[in-house]
């Protein structure tokens, strides 16, 4: 996702307060409950599994959001890679914003979308 393509405005209104990690935190660890999903203030977020970088993340960025969305435990760990500030959204703040806010939802498809075809294409 490029900068710009969420409306952190629109995150504020439903709550979303955001969370500062120190470089290094975890933010999230494989295997936990997935029951909010993020989005990248500032700074940079890797995503790891089994201790390897796969992605790494900035502003304007989401992540999270498949274990939201099928229920299932978080697939990989979110670490800050530098100092970052985050807004995360509950599960209940997401479907909200899925329904009142198509643009959202599609942000959300969309990188679902491009996550898949980097995987693809790293397979």
């Amino acid at each position: 996702m490029a900068n710009g393509t969420i409306d952190f405005q629109l995150l504020a209104r439903v709550g979303s307060s955001p969370e500062r990690f120190a470089s290094g935190k975890a933010i999230f660890e494989e295997g936990s409950k997935g029951d909010r999903i993020y989005v990248i203030y500032s700074g940079d977020v890797t995503i790891e599994r089994a201790g390897k970088t796969i992605e790494t993340l900035s502003s304007g960025d989401i992540f999270g959001e498949m274990a939201v969305i099928d229920g299932r435990r978080r697939s990989a760990t979110a670490r800050a890679k530098t100092n970052c500030e985050v807004a995360p959204i509950s599960e209940k703040a997401f479907l909200a914003l899925v329904r009142e806010t198509p643009f959202f939802a599609l942000t959300v498809m969309h990188n679902l979308a491009d996550r898949l075809r980097r995987a693809n294409e790293r397979s």
